[in-house]
């Protein structure tokens, strides 16, 4: 079970099924492409373990996989993206305006998330240098067998605050010419006024990237030798204020946790 945003062109057709028969497994085992987003990987895993649990299946593999670089954002296009009477009716706007929204509400000064970034940046670093991800990272490589990339390309560990302040806001012409700060004072009029904060450097990267989790059950893990790393207890999905819905994440992991009976020091990674 594959999650792909885009599943489009090159990554369309059930990408899933495409991997399957590339990597030579047998015929018989099935592929599916999901899409949700941002949390696409994310169902994609809660699927399989909710297969899992049901006794349909003994073990899935699955995750996420986008090429942004081959299949550009909102290359499938959308009622939720261009349909005025969706968009206009429920404040639809660009994540990266959301994202100024968000800070702009929270408080968050643009030296705090360049400060963050930074922090990113510089535990991505090393992460790598320490070898820590080793064992779980493959490498993409030419039909020659040579490697062609080995290592995240995205990292940028010499980055200070000082060289982040350079960057112009990313989402500002958006915003202000775009006409989105005028949709989010119609829906929040308590914003006086929009701060963009966000640019290149404190923003998600326009990048590629693949990642995979085999599941299964206790039984199958014992019979082929195989170490659980974790254990999924639950799982649960959400929609929200499509103005804001960056926030998901928090809120979804707050009800999941009270679901469960649990508190986030009960995880340890």
């Amino acid at each position: 079970i594959i999650g792909c945003v885009e599943p489009h062109v090159e990554q369309g057709g059930n990408i899933a099924r495409a991997a399957i028969l590339l990597a030579g497994y047998h015929q018989q085992v099935p592929g599916m492409q999901l899409n949700r987003f941002c949390a696409s990987g994310l169902d994609s895993a809660a699927l399989g373990a909710a297969k899992i649990m049901s006794g349909q299946a003994d073990a899935v593999i699955a995750g996420g996989v986008e090429c942004m670089s081959r299949v550009p954002m909102g290359s499938s296009s959308g009622a939720l993206f261009v349909d005025p009477s969706i968009v206009y009716e429920h404040h639809i706007i660009p994540q990266g305006v959301s994202a100024d929204l968000i800070a702009t509400r929270e408080g968050y000064s643009r030296i705090q998330l360049d400060q963050w970034a930074v922090r990113s940046q510089q535990l991505a670093q090393r992460s790598w240098h320490e070898g820590l991800f080793v064992e779980q990272v493959m490498p993409v490589s030419w039909e020659s067998g040579d490697v062609a990339l080995a290592h995240d390309e995205h990292m940028r560990a010499d980055v200070t605050v000082e060289s982040l302040s350079k960057l112009n806001p990313a989402f500002e012409v958006m915003g202000k010419m775009g006409g989105y700060d005028q949709v989010i004072k119609e829906k929040y009029p308590d914003v006086d006024h929009i701060i963009h904060s966000h640019h290149a450097g404190n923003s998600s990267g326009i990048v590629d990237g693949a990642a995979l989790n085999l599941l299964g059950t206790k039984d199958f893990g014992e019979k082929y030798g195989l170490e659980p790393l974790a254990k999924i207890k639950g799982f649960k999905s959400i929609g929200i204020d499509p103005t804001i819905m960056l926030t998901s994440p928090s809120v979804v992991s707050e009800q999941l946790l009270l679901k469960l009976g649990m508190k986030v020091g009960d995880i340890d990674r």
